[in-house]
C-alpha cells in the first residue's frame, strides 16, 4: 500500500516540468475561413507505423472546442526567428502580426516553419486538464534551419560549440 503525495505547490511543479526543453509549435486548424491557431509545446511522436503524433490542448483553451469540431489540425515547429509568431498564437489580444499560412493536405499551416504536419484526429482522451489529441499524420514536410526552443520559461535558440567558445572533444 502506497501513502499519498504531500500537497504539490502547482508553481513549482510548474517550475520543475520547464527544466525539460521542448520545441515550440504553433497548432492550427480552420472553422469555415477562419484559421485558429495556438502556441504549444506539449508535442511528441507516438507512432511511425501507423504515422501517430500528438498535442496536449487545456479543457479551457477554445482550440479545443475548434479541434472537435473540425477533426483535423495543423502543426508547424517554428524556426528560431519565429519567436514572434509563438507570442503572438500564445496572446490573447492576437492582434499586430501579419501571419502567412500554407495548405498542406487542405489544413492550414504557418508558412516557412521548420516543419509541417497536417492530421487527422483518431483519439481524443481526457487526462486531467488537458485532452491528448492524437493525430493520423496525413501530410508533412520540412526544411532547414535552427529551431525556437522553451526552456525555464523562456525561449532559447540552439548554439554550435565554436559559437559558445567550446572546443570539440576529441
Amino acid at each position: 500500500m502506497t501513502s499519498p503525495l504531500p500537497s504539490l505547490d502547482p508553481a513549482l511543479l510548474r517550475r520543475a516540468l520547464s527544466m525539460f526543453a521542448t520545441g515550440v509549435l504553433i497548432v492550427t486548424t480552420r472553422s469555415g475561413e477562419r484559421v485558429h491557431g495556438m502556441t504549444a509545446n506539449s508535442f511528441t511522436s507516438v507512432s511511425l507505423a501507423p504515422p501517430l503524433v500528438l498535442v496536449c490542448i487545456d479543457h479551457r483553451a477554445t482550440m479545443k472546442q475548434a479541434l472537435l469540431e473540425a477533426g483535423h489540425y495543423g502543426l508547424s515547429i517554428l524556426a528560431h526567428e519565429q519567436e514572434h509568431l509563438s507570442r503572438h498564437f500564445s496572446s490573447r489580444k492576437g492582434a499586430g502580426v501579419d501571419v502567412e499560412f500554407e495548405d498542406l493536405e487542405g489544413i492550414p499551416v504557418v508558412k516557412h516553419a521548420l516543419a509541417q504536419f497536417s492530421c487527422r484526429i483518431t483519439q481524443a482522451p481526457d487526462a486531467g486538464d488537458h485532452l491528448i489529441f492524437v493525430g493520423e499524420v496525413t501530410g508533412y514536410r520540412h526544411g532547414e534551419g535552427q529551431p525556437l526552443l522553451f526552456f525555464g520559461g523562456g525561449y532559447k535558440q540552439l548554439h554550435s560549440a565554436s559559437e559558445a567558445g567550446l572546443q570539440p572533444s576529441a
